[in-house]
This record gives C-alpha cells, structure tokens and sequence, in this order.
C-alpha cells in the first residue's frame, strides 16, 4: 500500500470509531500524514537532479566541440554561403573570363604550371573570339606608345597586351593608356643568355592564362606596325602557319654554334637558326611552356657566341612541328651595317618611301602561294623617330 493509500483508510476509521478510538487514530493520522509531506518533498527534488543532470551534459558537450573546432579546425559555413560559393566555382563564365589583372604572386615555376593547363581544343563550347597577344618585351619605357595607341584604337575586342620589363622599372601610363597595368612581374633579362627566353616564356605563359588568345606576337620597344590593324589580324588568323624563323645553316653563326652535348634529344641536322621576334598559334605557345627538356639542354650548352634566342625555340618547335611553321619572321630588321646588333633608324630616316618599301622588303610565301607583302612589323626605330611616324602613320601605315 502506498504512503498517498494509507491517508485515505486512515480517515474512515475516524468516522466508525468512538472517542476511545479518535484519541487513538488521530495520533496514526498524525504519523501517516507525515510520509505525505516527505513524499510531496521529494518530487521537486527529482525534478531538479534531472534539470542539473541535463545542465552538466549540455555544458561538456559544449567544451568537446569548442576543443574540436580549436584542434581539429573545423570550420562551419552557413548553408547559404556553401551554394554560393560552390556557384561561383562551377559557372563556365566564371572559368573563362579574362583576368582583370596581368599582376599575380606566382613565381616562375608555378606561372609555366598553370599556364601549361590550359586547353588545346579547337572547338569551344562557349563563343569565342580569337585574339592577338602583343608582347613587347622592354628594358623600361615604351617611347613609340603614342604610335601603337593609334595602332590599337577601336579594336579593344580582338587584342590583348603584355609588357616586360626590369624587374625595377615602373610605368606610369595614365588610366586611358592600353598600357595602363599590363606590365607583368618580371626577371633580369641578359643579352645573348637563357634569361632572354626565360622573359619570352614569362611572357607567353601570361598570355595563355586568358582563353582569348589565340595568337602570340613578341616586340620590343623599338619596333612599329607596318599595316593598319584589320590588315595584320587577318594576315595573321587567316594564316595556315605560324612565323618562326627556322633555317639549316652552315658556317660559324649556324651549325657552328652546335655541341654536341646537347645530343641525344637535338641532333647536328636539327639544329636551326631563327630571329627572336616570332607569331606563333597557341598550341605551339604551349608547348614551350611545358618543355622542361630542350629548355635544360639549352640553357647548359648554348651560350655565347652561341645567343638562345636565336636557336632554342626554332630547333625545339622544327623537331615537333616541322610543318607548322613559315620558317621567316614578321618583323623587318636591317643587318646591313654588320655587327652583333641591327641598325637603329631616327628621324632623319623616316621618310614615305622608306616606310613603303619595308613591308615587301622581301620575297616570300604566304600559304604557299607568292606575296608582296612578307613583314608586318619593323625595328629598330629610336625616340626620335615618334614625330614623323605620327605624322605619316594615316598615309602609309593605314591607321
């Protein structure tokens, strides 16, 4: 019988009995009535080992997952920022788009790797539109500027910009320029030596990180445009081969700069000569980032009077793409006057007639038919000459 039971019997006996009795029940009622209490004290007291219970586990289940988030370092995300960032990640828009940016962090090692992931197919599943990588490859400042920003004017669609220069050289151009932040983190550059290639490497490795560029041109701060801007895109993009100087030559300044260190991977009747400024396709571009062989048997065994430039790129590229190249340059030089170095045109020198003769200076082939018309571009053109360039530029030049 329960303590709650007892109470109730207790007081049916008070009615039945006399008063010999009452005295009697009264005192069990006194002593049944006290367990009662005891009971009604207990309850809240159960109540609140519970809540204490529960209290001291919610407090060590908090400690765990503080220590957890410390030491394991977990990081928690609201549901929200998990789809938009996995959104921002996964749209095509996001991949292709151009870098704002030619500046980054990464050194060179990193700069060839990331560059040499980029696609080579010929088909894209987004519209594109093919451009020109012009890379000027410079100790500092661009002198003819104002001239290439003619040359540019209006064509903002189908052209991209590179500029190399000292490593402590900065530009100044103003916000309008299309020079304006296109100089990208740069090396020393010696003439004659690997670092030269090095730069150029620098250069394309830069222009491949943007999926626009289709074709990749290398100037210096001396050379000029010899055509208007619509006549160059189109010579080049409709071109079926890419211009790299490539030539077997015999003598001293051709086979004689060959060793034989660099076999097994070149051979004697592999080794070619070409002028540094080239156009190549971007497939050809990279394959230059990417190799690690040729680059290492060149920059051991070729130094002066065996000059890089003049051999690395035509050699490695004739022994794959054989086919693929023109095997002639883009850019007039004049080698007359003898020397290691081209003649350097002033002002004096900048007449219309001399600026008409330069673009069929030379016989040539365009897609393996004759043509009159074998350079695009010139150097070397000092300061100087900017005035009458200007000048002459919506005459002879074409823009």
């Amino acid at each position: 019988m329960s303590l709650c039971s007892s109470v109730t019997t207790g007081t049916r006996k008070l009615r039945l009995m006399g008063k010999e009795e009452v005295v009697k029940d009264n005192a069990t009622l006194a002593s049944n009535l006290r367990p009662t209490n005891q009971c009604r004290t207990l309850l809240p007291m159960r109540l609140l080992q519970i809540f204490l219970m529960f209290v001291v586990l919610a407090l060590g289940i908090s400690v765990v997952s503080m220590h957890m988030i410390k030491y394991l370092k977990i990081q928690t995300l609201a549901p929200t920022t998990l789809i938009s960032k996995c959104d921002e990640r996964s749209t095509l828009e996001s991949f292709i788009k151009s870098p704002s940016s030619v500046w980054h962090s990464m050194n060179d090692s990193e700069l060839l790797w990331r560059a040499s992931m980029e696609p080579r197919r010929l088909q894209y599943p987004f519209k594109r539109v093919p451009k020109i990588s012009f890379m000027f490859l410079t100790k500092g400042p661009l002198p003819l500027a104002p001239l290439w920003e003619k040359f540019f004017k209006g064509h903002e669609e189908f052209y991209s910009i590179y500029v190399h220069t000292l490593p402590n050289y900065t530009s100044d151009f103003p916000s309008s320029s299309v020079f304006y932040r296109r100089q990208i983190p740069s090396q020393p550059v010696a003439w004659g030596e690997m670092s030269m290639c090095e730069a150029e490497r620098r250069l394309l490795a830069n222009a491949l990180l943007d999926f626009s560029n289709e074709y990749f041109v290398l100037l210096s701060e001396a050379c000029i445009p010899l055509r208007g801007f619509d006549f160059i895109y189109n010579y080049v993009s409709r071109s079926r081969y890419s211009f790299m100087g490539s030539v077997d030559e015999d003598g001293p300044y051709g086979r004689g700069r060959y060793s034989y260190a660099m076999g097994p991977e070149v051979q004697l009747s592999q080794w070619r000569k070409g002028s540094q400024w080239f156009e190549i396709n971007r497939n050809l571009a990279l394959d230059i980032v990417e190799d690690t062989v040729y680059y290492r048997k060149f920059k051991e065994f070729c130094r002066p009077p065996c000059y890089v430039d003049e051999h690395y790129f035509p050699t490695m590229l004739s022994i794959f793409y054989p086919h693929s190249l023109a095997k002639r340059t883009l850019t007039w030089t004049d080698w007359s006057r003898g020397g290691a170095h081209p003649a350097t045109f002033g002002k004096s020198d900048i007449t219309e007639s001399f600026l008409k003769k330069l673009p069929q200076a030379k016989s040539c082939l365009y897609n393996d038919q004759p043509s009159q018309v074998c350079y695009l571009f010139a150097r070397k053109f000092a300061p100087s000459a900017l005035e009458p360039l200007l000048k002459l530029a919506p005459k002879v030049l074409g823009f």
